[in-house]
């Protein structure tokens, strides 16, 4: 096989997508379909025969779930590209699977124009996406400008966030331990919750920190 022909593998549990999916990719001279699986454990035993340099996954599929499929595959053959092909486009499915390891994640109507340029943008070393996945990872990165929160509240529950105590949170802001017992009771009150674990997942889901 010519070095410049990209090796491609598909996991797709639909037949008639998968067929369509293997044929459209087909037709384009650089790109050789080398396999396509229904499930993700088919696609894991023959990884090494394959050596796919990318793979296109869907994410819900019979078996494993194509999030622990790319996180499995991601340590097994690390230079592997995944680009994520699904109907969901929630942002929790999203940031599952780009943490796994995909390289991109597209919808599947994104139509068949998208899905080729996809593989080309992979292969230049990008990081394809629909729009409304693309504009989910930007809004994740935008803090909620009607947090109810106050800087100094957000500020200490960031830092809670990543594990600190509250003695260090004290010392790292310079007041007393008190002081940040008094700003987490408030931040409680505030957010309408009653552990330091519900507080963070609740901000994390509102976009407060």
């Amino acid at each position: 096989m010519p070095e410049d022909v990209s090796k491609i593998s598909i996991v797709e549990d639909n037949e008639v997508v998968r067929e369509g999916f293997a044929l459209l990719i087909s037709s384009v001279s650089h790109h050789q379909v080398i396999s396509t699986y229904s499930n993700c454990e088919d696609a894991i035993k023959n990884i090494f025969a394959d050596k796919p340099d990318i793979i296109l996954m869907d994410l819900e599929l019979p078996g494993m779930h194509g999030v622990e499929g790319i996180r499995r595959i991601k340590k097994i053959l690390p230079e592997v590209n995944i680009i994520v092909i699904s109907v969901h486009a929630n942002s929790e499915l999203v940031f599952q699977a780009l943490c796994a390891g995909a390289s991109g994640y597209i919808t599947k109507n994104a139509g068949h124009s998208k899905l080729l340029d996809a593989i080309a943008e992979v292969q230049r070393g990008g990081a394809p996406m629909s729009s409304q996945i693309a504009r989910l990872v930007v809004q994740s990165f935008q803090k909620n400008t009607d947090s109810p929160l106050t800087a100094r509240e957000t500020e200490v529950l960031e830092l809670l966030a990543k594990g600190k105590s509250y003695t260090v949170i004290a010392n790292e802001l310079f007041v007393h331990k008190e002081t940040i017992k008094s700003h987490i009771k408030n931040i409680y009150g505030k957010l309408q919750v009653n552990s330091k674990a519900d507080a963070i997942e609740k901000a994390i889901k509102q976009r407060l920190i």
